[in-house]
């Protein structure tokens, strides 16, 4: 339910502002290494769903059209944990800057 509610902002372009973005899921068929490379996986496929990963921890997703910086302050969890690890990229289609961040 929460991915279709996802999918129809995402098409009706509300979620084009900055926004925070907080869905549980998989990333199916992609092994994710690092914030980074999950931060890439996220623009260039237009989704927002935090992976599985083990080891524990806490990831928070954010986005915004103003700055790298501005979609960290947005991700989920900023400013509550310890930050550990932390990957933006520029997604096209959105025109902004998506931020994974990962927490202790």
């Amino acid at each position: 339910m929460r991915g279709l509610i996802l999918a129809l902002l995402v098409l009706s372009g509300v979620a084009a502002a900055d926004t925070t973005v907080c869905v549980t899921g998989r990333c199916r068929g992609v092994t994710v290494v690092s914030a980074q490379e999950h931060a890439d996986h996220l623009a260039v496929t237009n989704t927002f769903v935090h992976c599985g990963r083990r080891g524990g921890g806490y990831e928070g997703l954010g986005f915004s059209t103003v700055s790298p910086d501005a979609a960290c302050r947005r991700a989920c969890f900023w400013g509550q944990r310890r930050v550990r690890e932390i990957g933006t990229a520029w997604c096209p289609l959105r025109r902004g800057w998506v931020a994974v961040v990962r927490y202790e």
